[in-house]
Parts: structure tokens; sequence; C-alpha cells
């Protein structure tokens, strides 16, 4: 009979970047949603959204910040412009359908104001 060795810590993949960084280079140079972001990335949708949140406290400062497309029901098209939560709503207020397209997450450059 063979013994299977009992399995050691997994060892994670190294990064050069944070996964913050990582998430806000990747939103540079496309909009993606959630759970886009999670499949690129690696992490659970569940953390993206806790880092999404770090990174629209943390970009208030700089040259760029988070912009964020609402989302939008798909049956009547109601779009959930004043929610300030980052995740996807769970139905619709309107026809309370739960065919929700969740939020689109990208990076643009602030404008100044003048």
């Amino acid at each position: 009979m063979l013994r299977n060795k009992p399995k050691g810590p997994s060892i994670p993949e190294e990064r050069r970047e944070t996964i913050r960084q990582e998430i806000w280079s990747l939103l540079e140079t496309r909009a993606l949603s959630a759970p886009e972001i999670s499949a690129y990335v690696g992490v659970r949708e569940k953390d993206v959204y806790d880092h999404l949140a770090h990174i629209l406290k943390t970009t208030s400062r700089d040259d760029f910040h988070l912009e964020i497309r609402p989302a939008e029901c798909l049956k009547c098209g109601f779009v959930f412009k004043k929610r300030d939560k980052l995740r996807k709503p769970g139905r619709c207020p309107v026809c309370r359908a739960e065919q929700i397209e969740g939020p689109v997450f990208m990076r643009s450059e602030k404008r100044s104001r003048r």
C-alpha cells in the first residue's frame, strides 16, 4: 500500500506588485467588472470589492481616479446611479427583476477645475 504524503502548506505565486497595484494597472488599459478583475488577478470576487474600496479612498489625492459605471437592470433598464455600494445589487427596485449587470470599473484622469 502506498501512503500519500500529507500536503504541506501551499506556496503562493510570487507577485511583483501588490494586488491593489495590479488591479490599478489593469484598470488603466480597460474597463472591467469585479468578476473579470477577480479572474485576472487571481483573488476572490469578495476581496476585489475590498481592494476597490481602498483604491477609491486613496486615489482622491492622485491625478487619476476610479471611475464607476453603475449597475443596470437588464429587464427594465433602471440604472443604479445613486448607489454607494460597489457590489452588484440583488434586485431592481422598479421591476423587482434579478437580472442585473454589475458595475464596471475603470481608471480615468481627473479633469482640472478652472
